[in-house]
């Protein structure tokens, strides 16, 4: 038997590890989207910028707002 890696090791003893780190990605999309709001309310631009670099970089959830 060989070595597992910390993914496989996971995977192994909790097969929805996958599916939750989908829906833990889903829930910091959210806070960054709360977060731009705020942003854009207080009308502060560098955290704007930054903030939306780092909803780009997670991607999309496929989920319309509100479902």
């Amino acid at each position: 038997m060989g070595t597992f890696t910390q993914a496989q090791y996971q995977k192994s003893i909790n097969p929805g590890c996958e599916q939750r780190g989908y829906v833990e990605s889903g829930h910091l999309l959210e806070k960054l989207e709360f977060a731009l709001a705020v942003a854009v309310g207080s009308g502060d631009q560098t955290r704007i910028q930054e903030l939306r670099t780092r909803i780009e970089a997670l991607g999309d959830n496929r989920e319309e707002p509100g479902t």
